[in-house]
């Protein structure tokens, strides 16, 4: 018996060796280790699995977790020194490999405890080696039930490899009937270890079916393996199947009675599976098989939302076929045709809109098909769901694709949608305004916002107001500094007087952000704004408060508390920032001003500056006559109306006076 099991451990230790050398070295230089004998073969082949083991260990425990992983895991036994014994009634023994010497087989040492990691017998299984497992199975048939450290045996291993002559012997459990006639055999099947579970839940069925081997499928179906048990995941070998497209183990499961019905995790069924890769096949199978077509899973979606969100138009063809709801809805409200739409399946969407699918039927966020293709980029589809979209159903969304076309930059979309009359207008819902701090409500505050001056040329000749929302875009404009969106918003009638509603103040705001940018105050003052109201102050030539000026002063984007008391311009002035451009601004708000009384905190500030004289002279000087009639004709036109100022019946040096073009004064 002995030398039996010697040449069973010889064998197995000269294919680890060869096996493991195959990592580094050629096929040739397996002549290596032809030269070692049996005892000096065992040694190296042990160390060679304990310096394995450390070496994966280290790199296992770098290696971030992988979840619902089919294929088998690297098994590491970091509690003992080995996996197995040939002689599994002895315990493992207290082995150090720095400190002790490896038990070597030897006459001395007969070796019914010798220990063996199982690397070697995986290596035998993996390359169908039957002969030497056969003499294992003389030797010592309770190797192949010891469970590894990830609770495999060597039937799961056989199965992952797909060798069903391994699967075979290993279910057979051979024994020798006696010792005098080894080749007589008696069954020793526990029919307990074809049903045999890993730690993850994994049996030999459900590896055969991750690994696609139709043969070793059958011959554990035909071993009493039960088609429905499902690794730790949930997932049974059925829909293990299903995920890899293998239509022969589906048939050959569902006629050993695999349930059709039965979830994973997350109540996916088998059908979905096949109808999120497009299998028809399969699922005409599994339909056949009593798979409930309307199935769903914990989030509400069914087979049909499956095929619809990946672009699957022949199984949505055929699960219509056998009466699939084309306007099932999931758990958060969303449709096929909004998966579709979402994930740019034209011709999913444009089969949808063939079948009459809703595209008016919103999430429970309150978006349509139209909206989430806009937001995603899809010219195509948007232009699909422009004629299906009810426009009053867009309303009571309280959000117009518009304002996500403008939001994302979308101008070909922007375009598309203005050319199919969408209210350039429509203004958020309160709903939708309150998910932006500065609650803004039109698509062109979005383009605005974006300094996207081609959106909103667009929105502004289509008829859009710029004097919509509660934030006045020219604040914005004016901010972020690009004089060409200044300029544009101005032509198209904002309103350069607008007051800021979160910070009252007693001038025009948005001359709190042009104080730096002189060309800017300039422009705006020609086009109306109003100069007068920055020399009106509540305390006139009594001492003034301290200032206080808050942060949300100067950032028109902010929805904190109104202040104790209005904001004026002599405030704004004194900021220590604003100091030096204090005489520039001052003197070009002179020239858009007649006669005006300094306040004391203005008048302090001019009495400080000794170099000042030209503005102390426009602030005390009576004003020219005709910088006074400059102004009564530009305040009886009003603000509104001064770019009309070039069409008057006037020379053309008049009209350059009245734009106040100081070279040709």
């Amino acid at each position: 018996m002995y030398f039996a099991q010697s040449r069973s451990i010889m064998a197995v230790a000269r294919m680890y060796i060869q096996d493991r050398a195959g990592l580094t070295a050629n096929l040739n230089d397996y002549s290596l280790y032809s030269e070692l004998s049996d005892d000096e073969l065992m040694q190296l082949a042990i160390e060679r699995s304990l310096t394995e083991n450390r070496i994966l260990t280290s790199a296992v425990q770098r290696q971030p977790a992988v979840e619902n992983q089919p294929n088998r895991r690297v098994r590491l036994n970091s509690e003992t020194k080995y996996s197995y014994y040939f002689d599994t009634n002895s315990p493992p023994p207290d082995y150090e490999p720095e400190n002790n010497a490896m038990l070597i087989p030897s006459s001395a040492n007969p070796g019914p405890s010798l220990p063996l990691d199982y690397s070697p017998l995986m290596s035998l299984i993996k390359h169908g080696q039957m002969k030497t497992l056969q003499e294992i199975a003389i030797s010592n048939p309770g190797v192949f039930i010891k469970p590894f450290t990830d609770g495999w045996i060597a039937l799961h291993e056989a199965a992952y490899y797909g060798q069903e002559e391994c699967l075979n012997l290993f279910l057979d459990g051979c024994v020798p009937h006696s010792q005098e006639n080894p080749s007589l055999m008696v069954s020793a099947v526990n029919p307990e270890v074809v049903n045999q579970r890993s730690l993850t839940g994994q049996t030999p069925l459900y590896l055969a079916c991750s690994s696609t081997h139709v043969a070793c499928v059958r011959c554990l179906l035909l071993r009493g393996a039960d088609p429905n048990i499902p690794n730790t995941q949930r997932e049974t070998p059925l829909y293990r199947a299903c995920a890899n497209a293998s239509e022969k183990i589906v048939e050959i499961l569902l006629s050993f009675g695999a349930t059709v019905n039965k979830g994973v995790q997350y109540e996916q069924t088998p059908l979905h599976e096949a109808a999120r890769l497009g299998h028809q096949k399969i699922c005409r199978k599994l339909l056949k098989a009593g798979a409930k077509i309307d199935g769903s899973d914990v989030n509400g979606i069914k087979p049909f939302f499956t095929a619809a969100q990946n672009g699957q138009t022949d199984i949505l063809t055929f699960l219509i076929e056998n009466g699939a709801d084309k306007n099932s809805q999931a758990s958060d409200g969303a449709t096929p045709l909004y998966e579709a739409s979402k994930n740019g399946c034209e011709e999913t969407v444009k089969l949808l809109l063939g079948l009459r699918a809703d595209a008016n039927k919103e999430t429970k966020s309150g978006i349509l098909p139209i909206h989430i293709a806009t937001r995603n980029g899809r010219p195509s589809i948007v232009q699909m769901l422009i004629s299906t979209t009810n426009m009053t159903k867009v309303k009571k969304c309280g959000i117009s694709p518009l304002h996500i076309a403008a939001e994302c930059n979308q101008d070909d979309m922007l375009e598309m949608l203005i050319e199919a009359d969408f209210d350039v207008n429509f203004q958020l819902s309160d709903d939708q305004s309150k998910m932006f701090q500065d609650r803004r409500t039109t698509a062109l505050y979005f383009s605005v916002y974006n300094c996207n001056v081609e959106a909103a040329i667009m929105l502004l000749e289509a008829g859009a107001n710029p004097n919509l929302d509660t934030v006045n875009p020219l604040f914005v404009a004016v901010r972020q500094g690009p004089t060409e969106m200044v300029h544009l918003l101005v032509e198209h009638g904002v309103n350069v007087n607008a007051h800021n509603p979160t910070q009252p103040s007693t001038f025009p705001f948005v001359l709190v952000f042009c104080m730096k940018y002189l060309s800017t105050l300039k422009y705006l003052l020609t086009s109306g704004c109003d100069a007068v109201s920055c020399f009106d102050c509540m305390y006139g030539s009594r001492p003034h408060p301290p200032v206080q000026i808050t942060q949300s002063i100067y950032d028109s984007h902010s929805t904190n508390g109104s202040p104790t008391r209005y904001f004026q311009f002599c405030d704004a002035i004194s900021e220590p920032s604003v100091h030096p451009w204090t005489r520039e601004i001052l003197s070009v708000l002179l020239d858009y001003v007649g006669h005006v009384q300094l306040c004391s905190r203005l008048q302090e500030r001019l009495d400080s500056c000794d170099d000042w004289s030209d503005v102390k002279d426009k602030a005390m000087s009576p004003r020219p006559l005709m910088h006074l009639s400059r102004m009564m004709i530009r305040q009886l036109m009003g603000a509104q109306r001064l770019k009309h100022i070039n069409s008057l019946p006037l020379p053309g040096s008049l009209i350059k006076f009245l734009n106040y073009d100081i070279k040709n004064n």
